[in-house]
């Protein structure tokens, strides 16, 4: 019950912050070093389907033995996916991708098993690929400081909420080792997020806007 009520509160108390539509600012592109480092911790935490991976992230790390390898992998490609974003460079389905992300992090998290460490570290480096690049869009017209300041800012949230989720996730289950966790309301949780998300990209292509 102590899991139940505290995962659904966090997922419930930070989907009411989705309101603010992914930009910590409004929308304005950073013109500062402390607005850039702002913009970047509040952009993966107001996103709610970009918080619920890292979440996700989180979750299948603290099932492994190396628990820093795929969180590195997946902070390295929201990076790359930034650079490549205010590059103007375009990554094809790129908001499929990022929904079916969630959703496949969350079935994996669900069966409660440890995942090869290199295969997964790859895959949550493409994945992060994808939402980099959707972390670009608030910062693209950005000077050099601002945006290295984003790029920290939204590294570093990233790797709290990794090391949040690991630490919090091994208290709820009271246990010190990687196999003894079971994480399936956690991953049941995550998926139903990408589900939500899936179902609504489905509806918008099934029933476009007249």
């Amino acid at each position: 019950m102590k899991q139940i009520f505290t995962l659904t509160s966090t997922m419930l108390l930070v989907s009411i912050s989705s309101a603010f539509a992914h930009h910590p600012l409004g929308g304005v592109v950073p013109d500062s070093a402390i607005n850039g480092f702002l913009s970047g911790i509040g952009h993966p935490v107001i996103g709610f389907d970009h918080l619920a991976f890292v979440i996700a992230i989180g979750v299948l790390a603290a099932l492994q033995s190396h628990r820093l390898l795929m969180p590195a992998g997946f902070i390295g490609g929201t990076i790359l996916g930034t650079v490549l974003s205010v590059s103007l460079m375009s990554l094809p389905f790129a908001e499929w991708v990022i929904t079916l992300s969630v959703l496949a992090a969350g079935a994996v998290a669900m069966r409660g098993r440890t995942t090869a460490v290199l295969p997964a570290t790859m895959l949550a480096a493409l994945a992060g690929l994808f939402h980099g690049w959707a972390y670009g869009a608030a910062v693209i017209g950005a000077e050099m400081t601002p945006l290295m300041a984003y790029l920290a800012g939204f590294s570093l949230v990233q790797l709290a909420i990794v090391l949040t989720t690991g630490y919090v996730l091994r208290m709820i289950c009271n246990v010190s080792s990687p196999e003894a966790l079971r994480p399936r309301l956690a991953g049941a949780m995550i998926a139903g997020v990408g589900l939500s998300y899936f179902v609504e990209l489905v509806e918008a292509v099934a029933f476009p806007a007249m």
